[in-house]
């Protein structure tokens, strides 16, 4: 970096990112990114889900954001999805493939994807 411009323009890059993850959106998705979620490939899948909701034009609607240990360790990568006035909803193995289907079916089309649900793993 060699000058306030071309700071200026990293921040102006990035900030689609850091507004996303601290925005107030209706949805709230959290990423479990304690070092098992990490060691389970967590940080790829909070790439996409970061990058699927601004590709989306969801960042009014959906905040993203990470948290430490969600306590299921055993079903790392691990996201939870809160919405007002509905049960949150928990996402388990998850892959950034996996993220992209959320992203489309839950966040933009309303319906769970209950085949990578907790609820789903332990029925």
């Amino acid at each position: 970096m060699k000058s306030l411009a071309e700071l200026a323009a990293i921040r102006e890059k990035m900030k689609d990112k850091v507004i996303l993850r601290e925005g107030s959106g209706e949805i709230r998705v959290v990423v479990g990114m304690a070092t098992c979620g990490i060691a389970a490939g967590a940080r790829p899948v909070l790439n996409a889900f970061v990058e699927g909701v601004n590709k989306e034009g969801l960042t009014e609607k959906v905040t993203v954001s990470q948290t430490g240990c969600i306590g299921v360790c055993q079903f790392e990568p691990v996201v939870e999805v809160f919405e007002a006035d509905k049960e949150k909803v928990t996402y388990i193995k998850m892959t950034p493939e996996k993220a992209a289907e959320v992203i489309e079916k839950h966040l933009k089309g309303g319906k769970v994807v209950e085949e990578y649900t907790i609820t789903k793993a332990l029925a």
